[in-house]
């Protein structure tokens, strides 16, 4: 497990609580030691009451965080995934798989310092539509989990070796995981960048006026709510334009009573706003659903609808502003095909990297 964050945590946690040998790693060095200080262990509250339980490891070592792992789950905020990638390339090994849940396509960026660190070894990378928990941390060590995913769609690099990443993910996530296709796919169904963008843009006024604000609850009014199903109509054109088929787990179906079943399941917003745990000072221009969802979620969707031919106006809009807010041109400094190295592939060479990896 690598990170410290409300999904490592819960990661971790759950994953304890089910009976999994579970290694935490973090760079925190004063934060570990507390932490083993402390029996290296992680209260875990969900429905069924206050779970004491305890990691093989926690760790600031890297190396031996992930020996012999067969699943190495990452669920770090995409702005880190860079220094947690080139940490980790020199260690892992054949037959090893490196989930992010989700990834806005950093399946890429750890595939690229695996082979720039010069490891060859047989690793594969998924990447899926949201964290796996709707979760928060209360304290240093205890983790709140709100709702467990019910369906997760995953995509694979490379994508010829979908059997054994989807076994070992599925063993870590029994009668939860969809298979979707590449990783390309498995990026393109990333909720985080349709949700959040509209909250953090649209209730900048309250956020900025308020102490705390929940902008599950009181920021997601009917306009905004529209506003979002034209985004994440965008979203389904690029997956449609470049040929992935159903489901697309159009974001709708995650407020719906009715339907096709979300990855969270039905009646999760009302579960997630009534946990109060979303009630939160906000910092706008510093926030994750702005700083990674917004930044880097919209920034390569306009860049892969490029290739694919697509338009994304609200897209472009939303990073537009967000830019304005933030006093940044996130066009420029978002994630790009082109700033993942793959910039100068036609979609025939992009799709022929995602199902063989890379070769030489």
């Amino acid at each position: 497990m690598l990170g410290g964050g409300n999904g490592s945590f819960a990661a971790a946690g759950d994953f304890a609580l089910q009976g999994h040998d579970v290694r935490l790693w973090r760079r925190d060095r004063d934060l570990v030691a507390t932490h083993q200080a402390a029996g290296s262990r992680i209260i875990v509250k969900d429905s069924k009451g206050r779970h004491d339980v305890k990691l093989a490891l926690v760790t600031t070592d890297i190396a031996d965080a992930v020996r012999e792992a067969e699943l190495i789950l990452c669920p770090a905020p995409a702005f880190a995934q860079a220094d947690i990638a080139r940490a980790l390339a020199p260690h892992i090994r054949d037959g090893q798989v490196v989930f992010m849940p989700p990834a806005t396509f950093g399946t890429m960026i750890f595939a690229n310092a695996a082979r720039d660190a010069g490891n060859r070894a047989e690793v594969c990378f998924a990447e899926t539509g949201t964290l796996p928990w709707l979760t928060r941390k209360h304290a240093p060590f205890e983790v709140a989990i709100t709702i467990r995913a019910k369906r997760l769609p995953v995509g694979i690099f490379p994508l010829r070796t979908a059997d054994h990443a989807l076994d070992v993910i599925g063993r870590a996530f029994p009668d939860v995981i969809e298979p979707c296709g590449d990783a390309l796919s498995g990026a393109l169904m990333n909720a985080g960048p349709i949700i959040h963008p509209p909250l953090i843009v649209m209730n900048a006024g309250p956020i900025e006026h308020f102490e705390r604000w929940d902008i599950h609850k009181e920021g997601t009014q009917a306009a905004i709510r529209r506003v979002t199903d034209a985004l994440d109509a965008e979203r389904i054109a690029v997956r449609e334009a470049l040929g992935y088929g159903q489901p697309h787990f159009p974001l709708a179906h995650h407020y719906a009573r009715e339907g096709e079943v979300w990855m969270y399941g039905r009646g999760s917003h009302d579960r997630l706003t009534d946990s109060g745990d979303w009630r939160e000072r906000i910092a706008l221009a510093e926030h994750r659903y702005m700083r990674e969802d917004l930044r880097l979620g919209l920034s390569l969707l306009v860049s892969v609808a490029e290739l694919a031919g697509t338009a994304t106006p609200l897209a472009r809009s939303f990073l537009a502003i967000g830019g304005a807010i933030c006093n940044e041109d996130f066009s420029l400094t978002g994630r790009t095909l082109k700033s993942l190295g793959l910039g100068e592939l036609d979609r025939s060479e992009l799709q022929q990297l995602l199902q063989e990896g890379f070769t030489g």
